[in-house]
């Protein structure tokens, strides 16, 4: 058994999303490079929304008032995506048979209070103890800031006795990055590896979690 606590990415691993991930990305780069925070040589492919923002403000440019414009840019799309997301297949039977049995935590860079909205929606925010959106991180996924957080609430744990679940390469690398064993969801297996990400299981499946507990 490999611990006492679960953490759980949001958007396309309790939920099927219907954020525009691509355009939310696009859009994001696109006010970057106008504001000139990122260069138009910027290899986009390489980063998802969360990265480009941290390499928006490592440019030494990045003022309150941008910062508050692109974080406006991400909630539109996440607040248009979530009003027809629905959950990922087994998420509620999973989560009930493991309450009670392990401490269950979402870590999400998405805000917060929109995250327990649309956990709220499919009546499975009872089921943790904590959701933690952007706003508890200094830095988002693939940054580990939110699953340090989650540590830092539950001292008597080592980094070892969590388990993590994420189906994209952002969630591997902020939980290999805070000692946290990665159960990958339904991820690209190529790009795991080309970005360094070595899970401790592989699941299509939200039922075939367990057998890694």
């Amino acid at each position: 058994m490999h611990g006492q606590g679960i953490i759980f990415d949001m958007d396309n691993t309790l939920l099927q999303s219907r954020i525009d991930f691509e355009s939310m990305k696009s859009h994001t780069y696109q006010f970057c490079v106008e504001q000139g925070l990122l260069s138009p040589e910027c290899l986009l492919s390489e980063h998802t929304t969360s990265t480009l923002i941290e390499e928006a403000k490592a440019s030494g440019l990045m003022t309150e008032e941008r910062l508050a414009a692109l974080w406006g840019i991400a909630e539109r799309y996440e607040t248009e995506g979530m009003l027809q997301a629905e959950l990922e297949p087994g998420a509620k039977e999973l989560l009930q048979s493991l309450k009670g049995k392990y401490h269950l935590v979402v870590v999400t860079n998405n805000a917060t209070q929109a995250a327990i909205k649309a956990l709220k929606n499919y009546e499975i925010q009872v089921e943790f103890e904590y959701v933690v959106g952007r706003e508890y991180m200094e830095a988002l996924k693939p940054a580990p800031g939110g699953f340090q957080y989650v540590l830092n609430q539950y001292h008597h744990l080592k980094p070892s006795d969590w388990l993590s679940v994420g189906d994209s390469w952002i969630d591997g690398k902020a939980s290999q990055a805070a000692g946290i064993p990665f159960v990958a969801y339904r991820s690209d297996p190529v790009q795991l590896k080309s970005k360094g990400v070595l899970p401790l299981g592989v699941i299509s499946h939200l039922a075939e979690l367990p057998q890694w507990l």
